[in-house]
């Protein structure tokens, strides 16, 4: 721990530049003690913590200007690259969709105190065509507020961080294993809570050719689209499909024992397979998610329509 510490007092802002780059990226490792430790060494220098802030405050944007752009480029797809890497719920990119098409580019204020909506709202932002100016406004906003947090708490405390880094350097080596060991929890903690969510989601799919295959027979299926509207106005939906709201208890235009697929754009299908369960509660036996749903349906080649 004294290695640590001195490591903060001697390389304190690259540092905290690199511990933010790497959570904000959407590596599962935490940077607000890194944060708050530098805060409160940094107590020592009237600019000390203002100059932590910026440093913390621009490594996030970079980090989320990265996956704005990967949003723009590859649109919802990068949504299960950041759920995998960081170990994120799918059902995350739901709530993420839902909070975004609500409050569109001024939610990347407060995105950073919500769990899971971080990074998937940057994403998001460059998927659904935020202008970069509104995006740069807002998230750099949302991150000097994240931030300003960490180095307002850590200089308010600094007595009590000090003290606990110190009797964390009393204990020697089992200080040091003692940290190590809180981490690796933490990291085990979302891995197992993500597999567990796997897990549940388990559920026949209909592939996007068997999905065309019906829709051009005598008797097609009833599609519903599971997505928030602000996706389905930019990406457009399968011909024919209907919305459907994840929350609502809203008819279907078909009979319990029609043929009904249910696609959307998250990992693992996950608001897919929440909709399907749901409709099987309700009496519908032929309900299934669509595999890779609206973006496996594109790259197979098939037709999208526009609103």
């Amino acid at each position: 721990m004294h290695s640590f510490v001195a490591l903060i007092e001697h390389h304190g802002l690259p540092l905290v530049f690199f511990c933010v780059l790497l959570e904000q990226a959407g590596v599962p490792l935490p940077a607000y003690p890194v944060l708050l430790v530098a805060a409160a060494v940094s107590a020592a220098t009237p600019q000390g913590p203002l100059q932590v802030l910026a440093v913390a405050a621009v490594a996030a944007l970079l980090a989320d200007l990265i996956w704005y752009a990967a949003g723009r480029r590859y649109g919802s797809r990068v949504l299960g690259t950041l759920c995998r890497l960081s170990l994120s719920p799918d059902s995350c990119v739901r709530q993420t969709q839902n909070l975004y098409a609500r409050w569109g580019a001024p939610s990347l204020s407060f995105a950073k105190f919500v769990p899971g909506f971080a990074s998937l709202a940057t994403a998001l932002a460059g998927a659904t065509r935020t202008s970069l100016p509104a995006f740069v406004g807002f998230d750099l906003i949302g991150a000097t507020l994240w931030a300003g947090v960490a180095v307002v708490l850590g200089v308010a405390f600094r007595n009590a961080i000090d003290e606990v880094l110190t009797t964390l350097a009393s204990l020697g080596r089992w200080g040091s294993l003692l940290v190590v060991a809180l981490l690796a929890v933490y990291v085990l903690t979302r891995w197992w809570k993500r597999r567990l969510l796997i897990r549940q989601l388990r559920m026949d799919r209909i592939s996007v050719a068997q999905l065309a295959e019906l829709m051009g027979s005598a008797r097609p299926p009833l599609v519903l689209d599971a997505r928030p509207r602000l996706q389905r106005d930019c990406e457009g939906r399968i011909p024919g499909a209907v919305d459907v709201d994840l929350d609502a208890e809203t008819p279907l235009p078909a009979p319990p024992d029609s043929d009904v697929v249910v696609y959307c754009a998250c990992p693992n299908e996950a608001s897919a397979v929440l909709v399907a369960r749901k409709l099987m509660k309700r009496g519908f036996r032929r309900v299934r998610p669509l595999a890779g749903g609206i973006e496996a349906w594109r790259a197979g080649g098939y037709a999208v329509a526009q609103e």
